[in-house]
């Protein structure tokens, strides 16, 4: 029977089908690779020596203690985050170095997506405890993991399933057990996190308008600056900072040219709620407009009044309490690594 016919008699789409068949011999895969390694493992558990605690503390050749930092991963450590991240966990039955895992990773440089590694310290007075992994610490149990969705949209399926091969292709060379989510659930999930993060990127502008006249870059820049706004690295825009962390910025100015209004906008979902960021912005943007002689208007042009602003703060209320919801409150690590 043709496929496409198969898959209507189910009532599924090719497409939903092929991902169906998919999860399904991913699970079996995970389930006998699984059961033949215990196996293998039980056959020689009473040959076996364990090995001294100082057995891979020992500093091998020309290698010295590194974090794992591929070329895509970020640029800075993240914390891997079940929230937003596909988790997959390798266990070894004795401790395995450091060293011996980051080689192993070496072949990962190429994978087009980001992802992040830790490892269960099984050693020292961090036992127990999760690290970035260490050459010259020895690992239990490690966990890698790539981030489910972003800005840029969902995982994709390929890159999803490239993933996971790489996973399944080192928890054989290492000889560890593999805990894996079914493929299907984890494109599910990260299907629903981009849903989530389309809804609750919300940037707010408003703007203040010159009417009587304008004004020129250098004034503008030492009103700006007389306030304590910063220069942003990216150009001309100015950023408003509470603790040395950018709360709010301006749209960019063209210093060559008269200036006709100022932009001011709030990235809501990166900014803590405990910040007030909304007032911080309209209390600023009132000032310099009464400092400019300026006029204050929403995105659409129209007077910003009382009843207006009443009706962002509901909107913005509704808004956190959906991200305390899903667990990603505005502004914390996880909030920042999904609106990026």
């Amino acid at each position: 029977m043709p496929l496409d016919q198969f898959a209507s008699q189910l009532g599924l789409s090719e497409l939903q089908l092929a991902l169906g068949v998919v999860g399904v011999l991913f699970l079996v895969w995970v389930v006998i690779y699984n059961v033949r390694n215990a196996r293998a493992k039980s056959k020689v558990t009473e040959e076996r020596v364990e090995p001294s605690s100082n057995v891979f503390h020992e500093e091998p050749s020309e290698v010295s203690p590194v974090s794992v930092h591929p070329v895509n991963q970020f640029p800075a450590p993240q914390t891997i985050d079940p929230r937003i991240d596909c988790v997959i966990t390798l266990r070894f039955n004795q401790a395995i170095s450091g060293v011996e895992i980051l080689d192993a990773l070496k072949s990962w440089s190429d994978l087009p997506i980001a992802w992040m590694a830790d490892g269960l310290h099984a050693t020292g007075p961090n036992e127990g405890v999760w690290e970035t992994l260490e050459a010259d610490h020895s690992y239990l149990e490690i966990q890698l993991a790539v981030q489910l969705a972003s800005r840029r949209g969902p995982i994709g399926v390929l890159e999803l399933s490239d993933f996971c091969s790489r996973v399944q292709a080192l928890a054989e060379s290492l000889d560890a057990q593999i805990d894996m989510p079914a493929v299907n659930a984890m494109l599910e999930s990260a299907k629903e996190l981009d849903a989530l993060a389309a809804q609750s990127d919300i940037l707010l502008g408003m703007n203040i308008v010159f009417d009587q006249q304008t004004w020129s870059w250098p004034h503008i820049e030492s009103a700006l600056t007389q306030r304590g706004y910063r220069m942003s690295p990216q150009g001309y825009v100015f950023e408003y900072a509470v603790d040395g962390k950018p709360v709010f910025r301006t749209g960019a100015f063209d210093r060559q040219a008269p200036i006709e209004q100022i932009t001011f906008l709030l990235e809501v979902p990166i900014v803590a709620q405990h910040l007030r960021p909304f007032e911080l912005m309209l209390n600023e943007a009132a000032d310099v407009a009464q400092a400019l002689q300026g006029r204050l208007v929403d995105d659409n042009g129209v007077h910003l009044t009382e009843n207006s602003v009443y009706v962002i703060r509901q909107q913005l209320d509704s808004l956190y309490a959906q991200l305390d919801k899903a667990g990603i409150p505005a502004g914390s690590s996880t909030a920042l690594r999904l609106f990026s």
